[in-house]
């Protein structure tokens, strides 16, 4: 019986201050702004699944990952696509075409 080898490389992108998001397990990069996600920032806090990596700055977006973890990070959403994009060679994803 032959054995399927998989690739399980991890892809990290620098969120500022040190720190670094594993590219392959976000869900979702969105800005703090809107009620709804503020709503899920304190349900969050609440459970304990909020990783603060803001180094005390501002919020700037929050990241959702599989493992259901939302990180707060201090860079827009925009510079988090941008450092992905670039880290894979300039390559741009139709969502950040439109």
């Amino acid at each position: 019986m032959a054995q399927q080898t998989q690739d399980h490389h991890t892809e990290l992108v620098h969120v500022g201050f040190g720190n670094f998001v594993a590219v392959n397990k976000v869900l979702a990069i969105v800005t703090p702004g809107s009620a709804p996600i503020q709503r899920m920032i304190r349900e969050g806090k609440r459970k304990g699944i909020i990783i603060d990596i803001t180094s005390g700055r501002r919020t700037k977006a929050a990241v959702f990952t599989e493992t259901g973890n939302i990180m707060l990070v201090a860079i827009t959403p925009e510079a988090l696509a941008g450092r992905v994009s670039s880290m894979r060679g300039g390559k741009v994803s139709q969502a950040q075409a439109d």
